[in-house]
């Protein structure tokens, strides 16, 4: 652990290492190897790709975003009232910029009970920069930055309550892109965060016509494409490989079995890509696809069966008038 910031109202703490440093590293000698090819979406986020997908957020297409916003809106107060006093702590994992989080700080404020803010996101850039705005907005908050991936350094979240209520919130449909088994278990380890009267807040795309969530993945001006084959630009500057990136065609679809949308790329003709770092050469047949996200879309009864699994189970659950998109809260069993 470095401590990077200490003041009366700022505190940010990183927990990346080295080991983290190689993740994208072993994800590509992964991925890259198996029979079929895959590189999780995380590695999407780079400075070029944050900046896509908060174009992607805009486009008209794409409802998720602000879908979610509107019912965090509507039912902010509701939201921080649940399940007893107001809460007093906001724990959001993949905070980013902290934009949906103002709306449940300014809920908070309004109950009178706001006290502390805990961001935990991979850039320390992010977090500084949403702490020292916030503090500024918001008289006689705390904002306690944590640096680290949420998948491996939850336990490092602090917890120095005396009584108060938290909630810890994962927003913008991102439990989405696990796997289910993965999901489950990330969950299970979330749910260790909460007390008895603590609650998960969690963002979750919904199961609809596929056609609309397709358009949501691959909208008319190519900016999801552009986003889908930003990967292979970090995986140029960060491993020296020698992708193509206009080689490989954008492709989005609903896997109605699964329930999941899938982005992949799709190699216009045959290549041979060389990832330096690594010292390994990666041979592509024309139309060979590798994937590159998952993003699961949920009934109320899948999210239920998930919650039950990891040990919690669901409290609230707020929609909107079509029924695009989810906020629920669980609390542990």
């Amino acid at each position: 652990m470095k401590t990077l910031d200490a003041t009366d109202a700022i505190r940010i703490e990183s927990y990346l290492d080295q080991d983290d440093e190689r993740c994208l590293a072993n994800d590509v000698l992964d991925g890259l190897t198996r029979p079929f090819k895959e590189i999780p979406p995380k590695h999407f986020y780079d400075a070029r790709g944050s900046e896509l997908f908060e174009r992607i957020c805009e486009l008209p297409e794409y409802y998720p975003t602000r879908t979610e916003r509107a019912i965090l809106t509507a039912n902010a107060a509701a939201i921080v009232t649940a399940g007893g006093e107001p809460a007093d702590e906001l724990v959001e994992l993949g905070s980013g910029s902290a934009d949906k989080a103002r709306i449940l700080l300014d809920a908070m404020t309004e109950s009178g009970s706001l006290t502390r803010y805990v961001p935990l996101d991979v850039s320390e850039t992010v977090i500084r920069d949403a702490a020292e705005q916030l503090v500024d907005e918001y008289d006689e908050l705390h904002v306690h930055g944590v640096v680290g991936d949420f998948q491996r350094h939850l336990e490092h979240v602090p917890d120095t309550r005396d009584g108060g209520r938290r909630i810890v919130a994962l927003l913008g449909g991102t439990i989405g892109n696990f796997p289910p088994g993965t999901r489950r278990g990330l969950l299970r380890q979330i749910g260790l965060l909460l007390g008895p009267d603590d609650r998960l807040l969690l963002g979750t795309d919904l199961v609809k016509d596929p056609t609309v969530i397709e358009a949501a993945y691959d909208d008319a001006d190519g900016v999801t494409a552009e986003f889908n084959r930003n990967v292979l630009h970090v995986i140029n500057r960060e491993l020296d490989a020698d992708f193509t990136p206009d080689a490989f065609d954008h492709i989005a679809f609903f896997d109605r079995r699964h329930e999941w949308i899938e982005m992949r790329l799709r190699a216009k003709r045959p290549c041979r890509v060389t990832v330096t770092e690594l010292g390994m050469t990666v041979e592509f047949a024309a139309g060979e696809e590798m994937r590159t996200e998952i993003s699961a879309k949920f009934t109320r009864a899948r999210l239920e069966s998930d919650f039950e699994a990891a040990g919690l189970a669901l409290d609230r659950w707020f929609t909107d008038d079509d029924a695009l998109f989810a906020l629920s809260l669980a609390r542990r069993l």
